[in-house]
């Protein structure tokens, strides 16, 4: 595959990103979305579903997770980095939704910081941010010795 055309799908797998992000209403509701908005100490907690909050949760994260992977693999053409990140956001998810289901199972204001940001590491691309470089540094690292 040339290089320009694996940018440039590394390039539009960046925007999906964006996109699920502009349309995460539509696609990826769940009720925490509102209740984080704003002060959400002064507000009631919302009414929801334990299981269909943890499935969509789950959905967002393994969809986050499929483009991740795809970027990975096509940046570095290398099985071992896409096994590595493999497991990598598999214990990363098995770790977080079980915070995550602790934590929403007996919703409390006690939690409420503890569960903005274990949903937010589930539902944001963020380990892409930190596996990237990670790869990227180690690829320069082994090149040059």
């Amino acid at each position: 595959m040339n290089k320009k055309l694996r940018y440039s799908l590394i390039f539009l797998l960046f925007v999906a990103f964006i996109v699920i992000r502009f349309f995460e209403h539509d696609w990826f509701y769940e009720v925490f979305m509102d209740f984080y908005k704003g002060n959400y100490y002064q507000k009631p907690v919302p009414d929801f579903s334990y299981f269909s909050t943890l499935g969509v949760i789950s959905l967002r994260f393994l969809t986050h997770t499929f483009i991740s992977l795809l970027i990975l693999y096509l940046f570095f053409l290398k099985k071992s980095v896409l096994k590595f990140a493999l497991f990598f956001y598999a214990l990363a998810f098995v770790l977080l939704i079980s915070a995550l289901a602790f934590l929403i199972h007996d919703f409390q204001s006690d939690y409420y910081f503890a569960t903005f940001y274990v949903r937010r590491f589930l539902i944001q691309p963020l380990f892409i941010i930190l596996l990237l470089p990670a790869f990227y540094y180690q690829h320069i690292i082994r090149s040059r010795g």
